[in-house]
Parts: C-alpha cells; sequence; structure tokens
C-alpha cells in the first residue's frame, strides 16, 4: 500500500491521494476524481483537502441510502473532526500552513485516524 504523503508528492491533490490510497488498501472503487477540487482547502484555503477526503470516505462506507436510516455517519465523522482539532487546533488549510503543519503530516494524521475509526 502506498502511503497518501508519497500519492500526493506525485502530484495528487492531497484528497485525490486519501482515497487512492484507501482504495489500494481496502479494496474500494471510490472515484479519486472526487478529490480534485477538495487540495489546498477547497482551492481557497478552507477544509483542509486529506480532513475533507476522510469525512467523505467516512459517508462511502457509514453512510446511509435514505433518511429512514439512522445517519451513522455523523458520529464517525464528528470524532474524526475532533482528533484533527485536538491535535491541530483546526482543520482549516490556511490555519494549518500558518502553523508549519506540512501537507504531509496532515494527510498521514487524517489517513491513520480515519482508518483506526473506522476498524472500531
Amino acid at each position: 500500500m502506498t502511503k497518501p504523503s508519497v500519492y500526493h508528492s506525485q502530484g495528487y491533490t492531497c484528497a485525490e491521494a486519501l482515497i487512492k490510497s484507501y482504495n489500494e488498501e481496502h479494496n474500494t472503487d471510490i472515484p479519486v476524481a472526487i478529490g480534485s477540487g477538495m487540495g489546498t482547502g477547497m482551492t481557497v484555503g478552507s477544509l483542509c483537502g486529506a480532513v475533507n477526503a476522510a469525512a467523505m470516505i467516512v459517508g462511502y462506507i457509514k453512510g446511509r441510502e435514505s433518511n429512514e436510516n439512522k445517519n451513522e455517519a455523523r458520529g464517525y465523522a464528528r470524532e474524526l473532526m475532533s482528533r484533527v482539532r485536538e491535535n491541530f487546533n483546526s482543520e482549516i488549510c490556511a490555519d494549518l500552513k500558518k502553523s508549519k503543519i506540512s501537507c504531509a503530516e496532515i494527510i498521514e494524521f487524517s489517513y491513520e485516524a480515519l482508518n483506526e475509526i473506522l476498524d472500531k
């Protein structure tokens, strides 16, 4: 399995890299293209693409198909966001960059947190 930070260094956005690694490791087929617009904080320094992709993967794996079903994905996403905030004090790309958090660091953290949360 290729680490998402390696895919990122090869030119994938942080979100594409997370999705590509998740597909490779878990034999899923989430379209990598979904992450194409998420890089660099949705291209404007907003929500980190790696965090965004991790939350999107949560929805893909734990989401619901009908509003008649309980939305279990929300709890998983909340835990993901809590972990990111506890570790970095923000999930906003511009804030992370100001704090000298490297893309590789937030990408790997988001990916590891995603896997830990979904393995519960």
